[in-house]
């Protein structure tokens, strides 16, 4: 909301500055794999760790990021929209408040052994949808960042 706010007095742009040379392109690619796995660590082992819904989310929406710098923009619009991430960002928000809610009234998951997977109860769920926002919301922003300004 507030990229479109920033760049609502602009036209979009167009050309759009992207990656052309084949090693900078396998380097983002391989630094976007690295991003992918790392933001999945954060969101399913962050009440373990530091780290967390937020922290997963921002390693994602940096590796979308470097796919984008790599990909044709019309190739990553249509992704977006055939995968409908602005609506699955709109449902993390809701079943986060949901369970936040549930959570609130009592309601929690048997307490596992301290220091495993399942010891955070209703945390790493909280941490992954927290992360599926921050990562489709980043994708969201670097869409339209290359929309209007042809760059990052």
């Amino acid at each position: 909301m507030g990229a479109q706010f920033l760049l609502a007095n602009e036209r979009p742009s167009s050309k759009v500055h992207q990656f052309t040379d084949q090693s900078s392109i396998l380097l983002a690619r391989i630094g976007a794999t690295i991003c992918a796995l790392v933001g999945i660590e954060l969101a399913i082992r962050g009440h373990l760790s530091p780290g967390g819904g937020f922290a997963a989310g921002v390693a994602g929406g940096t590796a979308i990021g470097l796919v984008a710098m790599t990909s044709s923009p019309e190739w990553m619009q249509r992704v977006y929209q055939r995968w409908r991430a602005a609506i699955w960002e709109k449902v993390s928000v809701l079943v986060f408040i949901v369970l936040s809610v549930i959570t609130l009234a009592g309601v929690e998951l048997p307490p596992g052994e301290l220091g495993t997977l399942v010891s955070g109860g209703m945390i790493p769920i909280l941490n992954i949808l927290v992360a599926i926002k921050v990562a489709l919301g980043s994708w969201a922003v670097v869409l339209t960042f290359i929309r209007y300004r042809g760059l990052l």
